[in-house]
């Protein structure tokens, strides 16, 4: 099994005011964890800087412009109230998404069997028209189109297991039969949205709320009688993990209560199915995940499961 992993110096750069959850430290932890001797064999690569006009593959015109309107020549600004941005969190954002389409690249070409990207800022909150939440672009959904429109992906299914509900990714692929979306996430919660009722257009939205404090077996009972069967019954030609691990028991900011293991048979689940419909190929972008530990535990052991295959 070859598993590539994508970073980046520039996601360092994003900046965020002291005290928000969302900070560079997070990237650093993973590094830590990464050290160890059982991630010698990942292929760490480094995350080009995607072309503007890749953003037009899940949004308009208009809302580049107005992120790029937004950012900064030297301090910060805000674009809502929880989104922040420096002088190179532009070219973050862009290399989050670079990375996100090298790693798809990597698959459908077969230089990789599954790919992880870790990059900051995070994409899921953003909808076509919308910054928010921390996410400037919606880098899965992107990935998610350049499947579709440079490999010819029929099907792509995007599984999002952040504690928030992936509002900017349902947004977009609302009216879209040829892309499922397959979430577990809290309610109530940030941003609000993510009912059971809220479907799409064609069906293609599964949302598998879980309540405060449900913990390991509603989350997995939640992903093997909705989330796992929505999937095998779409048969995609590429998997997309929107990899949230702020659904931890240590995390300041859910209180699902999961632990390290969840996202390791959570991950083996969707390697499974992948196998089956896939021909295994499976591409994870880092979304949520606050607490230091409780990130670099949950992300390493998802690293290693991908690399098992």
């Amino acid at each position: 099994m070859a598993t590539h992993y994508y970073e980046n110096p520039v996601f360092l750069n994003h900046l965020t005011p002291a005290g928000h959850p969302e900070r560079a430290d997070r990237l650093r932890s993973l590094n830590i964890a990464l050290e160890h001797p059982n991630f010698a064999p990942l292929i760490r690569r480094e995350a080009p800087v995607a072309s503007e006009d890749a953003v037009l593959l899940a949004h308009p015109e208009s809302h580049l412009f107005s992120v790029m309107r937004a950012m900064p020549e030297e301090g910060m600004s805000q674009l809502d109230p929880d989104t922040y941005a420096g002088p190179e969190s532009l070219k973050a954002a862009l290399s989050a998404i670079g990375g996100a389409l090298a790693a798809v690249d990597d698959v459908f070409a077969g230089r990789a069997d599954n790919a992880f990207v870790a990059g900051r800022p995070p994409g899921h909150h953003a909808e076509r028209e919308k910054a928010m939440g921390f996410c400037f672009f919606n880098t899965v959904a992107i990935a998610a189109r350049h499947a579709q429109q440079a490999h010819g992906a029929e099907r792509v299914a995007i599984v999002d297991w952040d504690v928030h509900h992936g509002n900017g990714t349902q947004d977009i692929f609302w009216d879209d039969p040829s892309v499922l979306f397959a979430s577990t996430h809290q309610m109530p919660l940030y941003p609000g949205t993510g009912a059971k009722t809220e479907t799409g257009t064609a069906g293609t939205i599964v949302n598998a709320p879980l309540n405060p404090h449900d913990g390991s077996d509603h989350f997995r009972a939640a992903f093997r009688e909705r989330v796992l069967p929505a999937v095998e019954a779409f048969a995609p030609d590429l998997i997309l993990i929107s990899a949230g691990f702020d659904a931890h028991y240590r995390d300041p900011l859910g209180q699902i209560n999961l632990v390290g293991d969840d996202f390791d048979w959570a991950t083996g689940k969707l390697l499974d199915l992948a196998g089956k419909c896939a021909r295994g190929r499976v591409v994870s972008l880092l979304e949520g995940g606050y607490d230091l530990e409780g990130l670099a535990e949950s992300a390493g052991l998802h690293i290693l499961r991908l690399m098992k295959g």
